[in-house]
């Protein structure tokens, strides 16, 4: 009857308001049908979910997997898919001369669903020695525009950033004009005031709807708070405008203190994403699980932080509700769905949180990454008899 039945685990589908003890059975690469005690006869496999959380597969929006060209880079399925991440995007490693490379031996070589974001500077980001923005002529206009077409690319990406003698707004400006005439959005990286070399109120003035600020944690100066730790209400209201707020963790960006200032103020992410690469794999990130554990301990209640990993990124994606190169839509467990799955156990005890300032806070509960299926097939992080799932 089906390829794949996994039985007994509570499915967290925030997209369909699902969150109790149900069956999730799948046919060839899609969703086939949720519900309670779907019969396991004639199922080829049976994977007991038993004392497990059963969600859409994760969808991490910030990653950097431009491997070998990127100092960057990592390997997207040994440190996304092994970690329940079945689709990620690659935030702006590459630009329009290095995107081939990415999309030949990366995305296209990867069991992980790989989409991109084009740096608007034409070399991406290969080397720290230099900003990829400090420097004008990086910048390419009608080159990006003609790569930033291709319907795997979703967006423009520009770091606001160690941007040279110009303030961050003309590099944003000349962003914003790429995205705007191939219709896609923009992701703006934001660091500092000094080292953008303009109040961050300049950059939230130019972003439109659809615009995601990446980052938004960050405990630098000028970052969303104000020197009386309110939000400052440029956010506010490029928020009501429709941009949208990603955490992007990373090896820098992501402090106690603000976060929690700022959900106590009620300005939760719209999209938990790890800024996963190579210098934050280890610590503080870890893995994109690692870091919802941090929005959990913070008071986030755990639909709404899977929601965040899985139907709001599907949803700025496009892939809510259509097919992309995945095959099938994604970020939701519905009929029809690509069959990306995430088992996660959700674990107590006392667990020690780092922040980029390497402040530690214990959580009571940690989100613990099992196995995924990727459009129905098992990945996970060693062989499923040894994870005492499958049953045949």
């Amino acid at each position: 009857m089906y390829d794949t039945l996994i039985r007994g685990g509570r499915v967290i589908d925030p997209l369909h308001g699902l969150d109790a003890l149900l069956d999730v059975a799948i046919q060839g690469e899609r969703i086939a049908a949720v519900g309670p005690g779907l019969p396991p006869e004639g199922a080829r496999q049976v994977l007991d979910a038993t004392g497990l959380l059963v969600a859409p597969g994760l969808i991490d929006l910030h990653v950097h997997v431009h491997w070998g060209v990127s100092h960057y880079g990592i390997e997207a399925d040994q440190c996304c898919l092994a970690r329940g991440v079945t689709t990620a995007v690659e935030a702006g490693s590459a630009g329009a001369y290095t995107y081939p490379s990415l999309k030949r031996w990366i995305m296209d070589a990867s069991q992980t669903e790989v989409y991109a974001l084009l740096n608007i500077a034409y070399l991406g980001m290969i080397g720290d020695q230099v900003g990829e923005l400090e420097d004008a002529r990086f910048i390419d206009e009608a080159l990006a525009e003609g790569v930033a077409q291709a319907p795997e690319i979703l967006g423009l990406k520009a770091r606001m950033d160690r941007v040279g003698p110009l303030p961050a707004t003309e590099p944003l400006a000349r962003a914003l004009a790429v995205a705007g005439r191939v219709h896609k959005p923009l992701m703006v990286h934001i660091g500092s005031a000094r080292r953008m070399g303009v109040p961050l109120e300049a950059v939230l003035a130019q972003l439109r709807p659809g615009d995601v600020v990446t980052h938004c944690y960050h405990g630098k100066d000028g970052n969303i708070l104000d020197e009386k730790g309110a939000v400052r209400p440029a956010v506010w209201r490029a928020r009501e405008r429709g941009m949208l707020l990603d955490v992007a963790h990373g090896a820098g960006s992501f402090t106690w203190g603000t976060a929690r200032r700022a959900l106590e103020q009620g300005l939760f992410p719209d999209t938990i994403s790890s800024d996963l690469h190579t210098y934050s794999l280890l610590s503080p990130v870890v893995d994109l699980a690692t870091t919802m554990t941090k929005f959990l301990h913070l008071g986030m209640p755990l639909p709404d932080v899977i929601r965040a990993a899985t139907a709001a990124p599907a949803a700025w994606m496009g892939m809510a509700d259509r097919d992309g190169h995945c095959r099938g839509p994604i970020g939701h467990l519905g009929q029809g769905a690509a069959a990306d799955v995430a088992l996660l156990r959700l674990e107590t005890g006392a667990f020690d949180l780092y922040d980029c300032d390497g402040a530690v806070e214990t959580a009571t509960q940690r989100l613990a990454p099992v196995t995924a299926l990727k459009r129905g097939r098992l990945f996970g992080l060693g062989p499923a008899s040894a994870l005492g799932l499958l049953t045949l």
